[in-house]
């Protein structure tokens, strides 16, 4: 490169290296900056670094200078703090929904908005092997897809698959055609909320189960009056089927964190005593919901409808006669 595009360069690469390569605790001197440059190929001269730093703080680089025997610099105020990239980091590497390989790429990319020194730090974290994550690659994609399909009102079509006993997918008929509402991450795993015309009704459909999505040129079907997707969630558990219908629980006292966590701290409290307390929710009733239950053991019961009562103690039964 000819020495006069490496001046020009000289404040771009000398902005890089702070970035990269300077935090609270690891600063930069005058003369390691202008090693820096060298080694790129690049002259530069005391004065010259003085100035090029004068640039970069009216540009608005938050450059720090900390004082002792000599002058220390380093980029303050980055984009992200470390403890919010590391929450990022974990949040990727966890996530099922999010292929290993896919993790791992978009932890690297993760890395590149630290120090150098975070980055390694960032890395020494992650543990990304072994953990559950799905195998399609394509639900990175999907989801873009899906949100611009959300954004522009428009209805996809797609094809939607489950996995058999053979671990193999097993496509189910055809081509569906949905007017997509929203995206909910729900219990590790993305989901589609939308209006679904075969069922006449809202449905919802695991991401990374879809494929060959596509947006159409039709616009999507208003939701029903009175629809609310916050609602929904709260109403479906682990995003499986069922009917819904009301529900009437009563729970011992010691329970009342994982109600809240569950149905929002807003669910009415009906009958709070001195060793327990009732709730009347709207719930997608399924084998899921009664399963949440079962968790509980005697800390929980239904006290109505009759019907789902003897639907849960039917199960119990069932599962003993087995035993």
């Amino acid at each position: 490169m000819p020495k006069s595009s490496n001046q020009k360069l000289k404040l771009l690469y000398l902005h890089k290296i702070l970035q990269k390569k300077t935090d609270e605790q690891h600063t930069m001197t005058v003369q390691q900056m202008i090693a820096e440059l060298a080694a790129l190929g690049i002259k530069a001269e005391r004065k010259t670094i003085y100035d090029d730093l004068e640039a970069l703080r009216l540009f608005g680089v938050d450059l720090m200078c900390r004082k002792s025997k000599t002058h220390d610099y380093y980029v303050n105020g980055k984009t992200f703090e470390f403890p919010e990239l590391k929450l990022l980091v974990d949040a990727v590497a966890s996530a099922k929904f999010i292929t290993e390989k896919k993790s791992g790429e978009l932890i690297k990319k993760i890395e590149t908005l630290a120090s150098e020194y975070e980055a390694k730090d960032l890395r020494r974290q992650v543990l990304i092997s072994g953990r559950t994550k799905t195998e399609n690659e394509k639900i990175y994609y999907n989801v873009d897809v899906l949100h611009r399909a959300i954004a522009d009102g428009k209805q996809i079509s797609f094809r939607y698959f489950d996995i058999g006993v053979d671990k193999k997918k097993h496509y189910r008929d055809g081509h569906r055609t949905a007017s997509p509402y929203a995206l909910s991450w729900e219990n590790e795993k993305y989901y589609l909320i939308a209006f679904y015309e075969k069922y006449d009704g809202i449905s919802h459909f695991r991401v990374e189960r879809m494929e060959e999505i596509a947006i159409l040129e039709s616009d999507i079907l208003q939701p029903p009056e009175g629809f609310s997707l916050r609602e929904y969630s709260k109403r479906v558990f682990s995003m499986f089927g069922g009917e819904e219908h009301e529900i009437t629980l009563c729970f011992d006292n010691s329970l009342v964190g994982v109600v809240y966590d569950k149905f929002g701290q807003d669910v009415a409290i009906k009958s709070p005593g001195k060793d327990n307390f009732k709730i009347t929710v709207r719930v997608a009733v399924s084998p899921s919901f009664y399963a949440w239950l079962f968790q509980f053991g005697n800390l929980v019961k239904i006290e109505a409808p009759a019907w789902a009562r003897q639907e849960l103690i039917g199960m119990a039964s069932d599962i003993v006669s087995e035993v």
